[in-house]
């Protein structure tokens, strides 16, 4: 990258790529995708922020284009960093929690879509296990 005031060729710089997540509860149930790209796998719905887009607008947007449904109530619930959380770079995702009616159908990066409570979790992808331990936690359903 060349700098735009003295014109010397300076370093890119190297940031972890900004995702988030989303907890879609639906009563007793979450929401969660399998996954039609690589990693494949079960997955919280969930994508890259686009320029220009609130991480809370990517969040909303995430869970309709791959669950169908439309989300209210969204709160931030925490941030995961671990550079390796995603074996294909560095992201930082900002995880939410939102509620949900209706039945999920798959979209965009989803091949299904399903409810599940705690105890008929799949094995999950990235660090999604880590992040549902603390949300149930959070919600005293250790």
């Amino acid at each position: 990258m060349i700098c735009p005031h003295c014109h010397k060729q300076i370093e890119q710089p190297r940031n972890p790529v900004p995702t988030v997540d989303i907890i879609i509860e639906i009563k007793d149930f979450i929401v969660l995708i399998e996954r039609k790209n690589p990693p494949y796998g079960w997955a919280l719905p969930g994508g890259f922020v686009d320029y220009g887009e609130s991480f809370e607008t990517a969040a909303a947007r995430e869970a309709q284009e791959e669950t169908g449904l439309k989300v209210s109530n969204l709160e931030q619930f925490r941030t995961y960093s671990d550079p390796n959380r995603d074996a294909r770079m560095h992201t930082a995702s900002t995880v939410f929690i939102a509620q949900a009616q209706g039945k999920p159908t798959a979209g965009d990066d989803a091949s299904t879509a399903a409810l599940f409570n705690k105890e008929t979790l799949p094995e999950l992808a990235f660090d999604h296990a880590k992040i549902l331990t603390d949300y149930y936690k959070q919600r005293g359903q250790t």
